[in-house]
């Protein structure tokens, strides 16, 4: 590969190779530790790679797989509250939160996914990262998972993931066909994404209604059945009504005065990082389905804002005019 003229061209594969890592692990932070772990085996491998055999970046692929199946040896599911046990009624307690590792933790758009390309390939890319997605993958053994990311999400030839994986190709088509039958079976909402113009006004009136904790503004903007989820409670809760009643019954203890809302986004879609007093408290993942909220997912605590490239106190200055939101979605309206 060379000592020097190799490595760069492999930096180039960071973002694509973060986002395979994150899709396998379901952490930004681990996927992070597994990137910067096959960059390390390859430059200590790197009089190892033959251009004869393969490209560079099937060779990077294959290391970051290992490091990725290395890494979930022994490793414990990820998931989201709703994979946990099911809805809480209103009133119930939150009960007790679970370790970080137990859960899918949100990334950065910018993290995993390229900055340009085809718009429909991006579309698709998106929705790879979407958290319902990533929490569907984990249900899957390693190896199936690297099987479907690789053949369903990055579009790789049946015979190119036997090379990587060191298997048949019969052995992928049949691992193939049992993790799409999982993943058929976890399949959630399908997703609709709106027009830009729609999704700012949308999220705009979120951001107003959540700040001064209107609850029928806020409510009014859910699906019927969206639910809602605090990691790492187990707690959550699911439709319309039950979401209103229990934040009318909260609302006596004003439980968002003096919160303030800083748009950024997560995983493919809107997101907002939530601050009280001034100070980190949550990022909350908003899951935008056509004209309405399918789901909100608030991450409590402050440990995500470093990774997501957000200031640790909030300044009036720092919020762009209007909801600046960019997951990439078409403005088909042409407003």
């Amino acid at each position: 590969m060379g000592t020097g003229g190799g490595l760069e061209q492999a930096e180039t594969y960071r973002v694509e190779l973060r986002g395979y890592c994150y899709r396998m692990l379901g952490c930004g932070f681990e996927a992070e530790d597994a990137v910067q772990e096959t960059m390390l085996r390859a430059w200590r491998n790197r009089d190892g790679f033959d251009s004869d055999r393969g490209s560079l970046r099937t060779w990077l692929y294959a290391i970051a797989t290992n490091v990725c199946l290395d890494m979930l040896r022994g490793a414990r599911r990820r998931a989201l509250a709703m994979d946990l046990g099911p809805a809480a009624e209103p009133g119930a307690r939150l009960g007790q939160p679970l370790p970080e590792h137990r859960w899918v933790q949100p990334v950065p758009d910018a993290h995993v996914l390229p900055a340009h390309g085809d718009p429909a390939e991006l579309a698709a890319l998106r929705a790879s990262v979407r958290l319902a997605f990533v929490a569907a993958l984990q249900h899957l053994p390693p190896r199936q998972r690297a099987v479907l990311i690789l053949r369903d999400v990055l579009r790789w030839h049946a015979e190119e993931v036997s090379g990587l994986l060191g298997c048949t190709v019969a052995a992928v088509n049949s691992a193939l066909q049992r993790a799409r039958s999982t993943m058929a079976s976890r399949q959630a909402r399908p997703l609709r994404e709106p027009a830009a113009t729609e999704e700012r006004q949308l999220l705009a009136r979120y951001l107003e209604a959540f700040e001064n904790y209107d609850v029928a503004a806020l409510t009014a903007l859910l699906h019927e059945d969206a639910t809602m989820s605090m990691p790492p409670f187990t707690w959550w809760l699911r439709g319309r009504q039950h979401i209103r009643q229990v934040l009318l019954a909260a609302e006596a203890d004003k439980p968002c005065e003096g919160a303030r809302l800083l748009p950024t986004v997560a995983n493919g879609a809107p997101a907002f990082a939530q601050y009280r007093d001034g100070e980190p408290f949550a990022l909350v993942v908003v899951d935008v389905v056509g004209d309405l909220i399918g789901a909100t997912t608030t991450y409590l605590g402050a440990r995500l804002f470093e990774l997501f490239g957000l200031p640790m106190s909030f300044r009036a200055q720092a919020r762009i005019s209007g909801v600046p939101f960019s997951t990439g979605t078409s403005d088909t309206t042409g407003g």
